[in-house]
């Protein structure tokens, strides 16, 4: 087995876990609502009165954040071995598993673990245990 090192980032991984920390405690204790993407963007399907224009504005800086970043950085290129397809499939498959596990990485891997709920740890637990069980099969027993 060998490391890909170029993949191998912790400090940049570092930041970014600590980054995300203060930006799930600081949503919490501002707006007291957990830090969910799929909550979050799904409020927009059905959104209450009053309540669109923070997730608009969260959703628009999601989207201008890594334009913004690129600005200042310089292009990112990122490689991606799979084709459209499995994207699309893989992207089908983790909105319906944000529907059946009530939220998403963020609000239950991020927020819910740190807040010590039990209902967030045993959906991390299923998330992370089917992600790592299906990378196993794909790159060990299919390819």
């Amino acid at each position: 087995m060998t490391i890909d090192w170029n993949h191998f980032t912790p400090w940049a991984s570092l930041v970014g876990g600590i980054l995300l920390g203060l930006a799930s405690a600081a949503f919490i204790l501002v707006n007291g609502r957990i830090l969910g993407i799929s909550g979050i963007v799904g409020g927009l399907l059905r959104p209450k009165a009053g309540d669109a224009g923070w997730r608009i504005a969260f959703v628009l800086g999601m989207l201008v954040a890594p334009l913004l970043y690129m600005r200042v950085a310089g292009p990112v290129v990122a490689t991606i071995d799979a084709s459209w397809g499995a994207v699309v499939l893989a992207g089908l498959l983790v909105g319906v598993g944000t529907r059946y596990g009530s939220g998403c990485t963020s609000g239950h891997g991020v927020c819910g673990l740190s807040r010590l709920s039990p209902r967030s740890l045993a959906a991390t637990l299923s998330f992370m245990g089917a992600g790592f069980a299906i990378v196993f099969v794909i790159r060990h027993l299919i390819a």
